[in-house]
């Protein structure tokens, strides 16, 4: 069974900062991109970051750029997203997902196969 379980989420006042992680299991992920999206309470899922399997590309929300940053460790089948100076504006519920894609899909959410359950981030001000 294929899963993806995000973790590191919580109350966080705006300026700090806080450290995702995505754990994948059941399969092998090689080769595949892996994604960070979030929802916040009213509002559409929105793409935040997205890196591919080899680390050489990362992609970020014009919002989240200078402040997020997207890595992975391949050998612990292991994503996370460093979330610094963050805002009230952050609060959502954050899903990572992954994808054998590459390039401008990396943004769409239709694209991503596999996603997790969500770890709500609250931020406040």
């Amino acid at each position: 069974q294929v899963q993806l379980v995000e973790s590191g989420g919580g109350l966080v006042q705006a300026g700090g900062s806080l450290r995702l992680s995505c754990a994948a299991s059941g399969r092998t992920f090689s080769g595949y991109a892996m994604g960070w999206f979030r929802q916040a309470p009213g509002k559409t899922r929105e793409f935040v970051a997205a890196i591919t399997w080899s680390g050489s590309m990362t992609v970020y929300a014009d919002s989240v750029k200078g402040r997020f940053t997207i890595s992975r460790d391949n050998a612990k089948n292991t994503r996370f997203l460093q979330m610094n100076s963050v805002k009230p504006e952050d609060t959502a519920v954050y899903y990572c997902a992954a994808g054998a894609i590459f390039g401008p899909l990396l943004r769409r959410e239709n694209d991503y196969e596999y996603w997790g359950q969500g770890t709500q981030v609250t931020v406040s001000s």
